[in-house]
C-alpha cells in the first residue's frame, strides 16, 4: 500500500518561502492527476493545487501566482513551491490524489507569522 510522506513545512515570515516535497513509497500510477490540500485550524481541508499526468496544472484561487505544483513521476514526488506566503496561508498541507485515492499522510505544518 502507498504511503505518502510530506515534508518542508516550516515557520517562515510573510513575504517568504518553502518548498513542500510529497514522496511515495511505493510507484503512483503515472496517469493520476496529483494535488496538494491544507487544512488550517478550526477549517476543512480545502484543495490547493493539482497536476495532471502530462504536466496540466490548476491552482485554487487563493494561491493563484504564488504557487506552482510540479511532479516528478520517476522519484514518485509531487513538489509545491510556496512564494509570497501569507497569513492566511497557515495549515497542515497534505498531498493526495485527486479525487482521493491514498491514505492520508501525516503532512507537514507550515505557519506563516512574524
Amino acid at each position: 500500500q502507498v504511503q505518502l510522506v510530506e515534508s518542508g513545512g516550516g515557520l517562515v515570515q510573510p513575504g517568504g518561502s518553502l518548498r513542500l516535497s510529497c514522496a511515495a513509497s511505493g510507484s503512483i500510477p503515472s496517469s493520476y492527476v496529483m494535488a496538494w490540500y491544507r487544512q488550517a485550524p478550526g477549517k476543512q481541508r480545502e484543495w490547493v493545487a493539482r497536476i495532471s499526468s502530462g504536466g496540466s496544472t490548476n491552482y485554487a484561487d487563493s494561491v493563484k501566482g504564488r504557487f506552482t505544483i510540479s511532479r516528478d513521476n520517476a522519484k514518485n514526488t509531487v513538489y509545491l513551491q510556496m512564494n509570497s506566503l501569507k497569513p492566511e496561508d497557515t495549515a497542515v498541507y497534505y498531498c493526495n490524489a485527486r479525487p482521493i485515492f491514498f491514505s492520508w499522510g501525516q503532512g507537514t505544518q507550515v505557519t506563516v507569522s512574524l
